[in-house]
């Protein structure tokens, strides 16, 4: 649920470049735009999953400063591999188009969206971390509001405004969802490093207990 409510807003965008004065240019940028933040997710995502098993296992040992330290050194990889993606972003700008089309057009808007793409990349370096971090914690809850109000009474708004308000075009699209990605970064961020983390793995081990003594004992032999 925790990502789908992402995934979604992102899919809003796609409707809305259909209603922009020139929806072919608008839905290609649009759709190549999005695979390539899609494609660098990737490694954000997977710093992600490192976060967050070693995260519930560290809570679910009783090691609370342990979880604390893995979330920081996970951080610092994204924010590492958001700021290395975004040159490189940068820098290709004028060449990335050609990956997916010869249509000048579509290239040069592109290249002129690549700048935007990158400190959305940055952003999502951030989040994925620490979405991670929620899902080792147990906080899918507490995500799922952040990413409910990040994206859907910032991010879409905000893009909406830029869009057809201010005229930005589909630049606008991808200006406004980054308000809400570094809206949710920001959120997502702020509870990291302002928990309790020994009364997390607390919990942690509290669930572990309940979970155990709700198993079934099975007294008889199978084989029997």
């Amino acid at each position: 649920m925790v990502g789908s409510l992402e995934f979604w807003s992102y899919e809003f965008l796609v409707l809305m470049s259909g209603l922009l004065p020139n929806p072919e240019l608008e839905t290609s940028m649009l759709s190549i735009s999005l695979s390539t933040s899609s494609l660098v997710f990737r490694i954000a995502y997977g710093f992600g999953s490192v976060v967050s098993t070693r995260v519930s296992n560290e809570l679910g040992a009783g090691k609370a400063m342990a979880a604390k330290l893995a979330v920081k050194v996970v951080l610092v990889l994204g924010l590492v591999e958001g700021i290395a993606l975004g040159v490189l972003l940068i820098s290709l700008r004028n060449q990335w188009g050609f990956v997916y089309t010869n249509e000048p057009q579509v290239i040069q808007y592109l290249s002129s969206i690549m700048p935007i793409l990158a400190i959305s990349n940055f952003m999502d370096a951030i989040q994925g971390v620490l979405s991670g971090t929620a899902r080792g914690c147990g906080w899918q809850k507490i995500a799922a509001w952040v990413n409910l109000g990040a994206y859907y009474l910032v991010g879409l708004p905000c893009a909406i405004t830029f869009t057809f308000m201010l005229h930005f075009g589909g630049k606008g699209l991808w200006m406004g969802i980054t308000c809400g990605s570094c809206l949710q970064s920001i959120l997502l961020l702020l509870i990291a490093f302002t928990t309790n983390w020994e009364e997390q793995a607390i919990k942690a081990k509290q669930r572990m207990m309940y979970t155990t003594s709700s198993l079934p004992t099975i007294t008889t032999p199978l084989l029997q």
